[in-house]
């Protein structure tokens, strides 16, 4: 009977960025001439995947909350599989419900737009790999889910290729990106020397091990520190933040999912190994001094800026500087809950901007 649940808890799940996926592969220029029905295929997808990641949430609470673990295609914890836990249900959720909220909101936003239909579709695609990399059983699946995400966001971020700033500031976060791809890659061939595994529930099964032993090899400490790097890139820590407060001539909806959802990468990135992390004191105490330094710094200048989109973007800086400094205490489920929070009200932010400037009309 476990079994039988878990199998279908795992399946359920994956339908959440295949749909997605599906989606994403319509050919740009049928979604260029049909954005209604572009529109629609996306919307449908996103529902799909927020139906999707509500059921395998209730098969997982039914079947005792314990992580539904799926048949690895492949070997040696190399291949596709998934693994799916409480952290992941919430994520799951979270990102499909701000999906279904950010293509809605393109319908109108993008509207009479030639590339609305591009637009929608990459949308789409972005999701998909968030997705994929949320419910990722093995280090390398993350890994192809993590460089994704990048990609896909990449063809977001330029969007209007005809503006300078926006492709200036793309290729700051695409550099940015693939430094943290590197420090992400070099975690994995670390682990994969020590554990002879990259499977999630083997790796932390082995972390356990450590930690009841406590004896850490000194090289553990080299591959937490390059995991703690990897995620202070995907969320734009200092000094790398910079990226983040250029990206202001993408859309709106790209704003609200970058600032919402894709952000959290390297939050999420840490909880998912926090087995693994929490055993470096070094690592420690560098995700607290930089996430505390990052927090504190952003929030001042964030008083400082006159523009609404850029003023957000400093705050988001503030509050994953936040979210790290609280992994670096240990407070893992605080920083889960920050992230929760922190992507809702992001989002409705994003999105209600732009009528802060009607507002303040109708007060002259």
């Amino acid at each position: 009977m476990t079994e039988t649940m878990t199998a279908l808890t795992v399946t359920t799940i994956a339908l959440a960025p295949l749909a997605l996926l599906l989606a994403g592969l319509t050919p740009t220029g049928w979604a260029n001439r049909h954005p209604r029905a572009m529109f629609r295929i996306a919307r449908g997808a996103t529902f799909a995947s927020f139906g999707a990641a509500a059921m395998a949430s209730v098969l997982l609470a039914v079947r005792d909350g314990s992580p539904a673990v799926g048949t690895l295609l492949g070997q040696n914890g190399i291949g596709l599989t998934v693994y799916f836990d409480a952290l992941s249900a919430t994520m799951a959720l979270l990102v499909s419900f701000v999906g279904i909220i950010v293509i809605g909101y393109s319908k109108n936003y993008l509207d009479g737009d030639p590339g609305q239909g591009r637009f929608i579709k990459w949308l789409s695609l972005t999701l998909a790999a968030v997705l994929t990399l949320i419910i990722s059983g093995n280090l390398l699946q993350f890994t192809l889910g993590w460089v994704a995400t990048s990609l896909s966001l990449h063809q977001l971020l330029v969007f209007y290729g005809d503006r300078r700033a926006a492709r200036l500031a793309a290729r700051k976060k695409f550099i940015a990106s693939r430094l943290g791809d590197l420090s992400l890659l070099g975690a994995m061939v670390l682990l994969y020397n020590l554990f002879g595994s990259l499977d999630f529930t083997t790796m932390f099964a082995a972390a356990d091990t450590l930690s009841e032993t406590g004896e850490v090899p000194a090289g553990f400490h080299a591959v937490a520190v390059l995991l703690v790097v990897g995620a202070m890139m995907k969320s734009a820590q200092f000094p790398f933040h910079g990226w983040l407060t250029e990206v202001m001539e993408t859309p709106t909806p790209v704003s609200a999912l970058l600032h919402a959802g894709i952000i959290n990468g390297g939050g999420f990135l840490i909880l998912r190994l926090s087995d693994i992390v929490s055993l470096s004191v070094p690592a420690l105490q560098m995700l607290a001094v930089v996430g505390g330094f990052t927090a504190l710094f952003a929030s001042v200048v964030m008083l400082t800026q006159t523009s609404i989109k850029v003023s957000l973007a400093w705050s988001t800086i503030a509050q994953m500087g936040f979210m790290m400094l609280q992994c670096g205490l240990g407070a893992f489920s605080a920083a889960a809950l920050h992230i929760v929070a922190h992507s809702l009200y992001k989002a409705h932010a994003f999105l209600s901007s732009g009528s802060v400037i009607d507002l303040s009309r109708g007060s002259w």
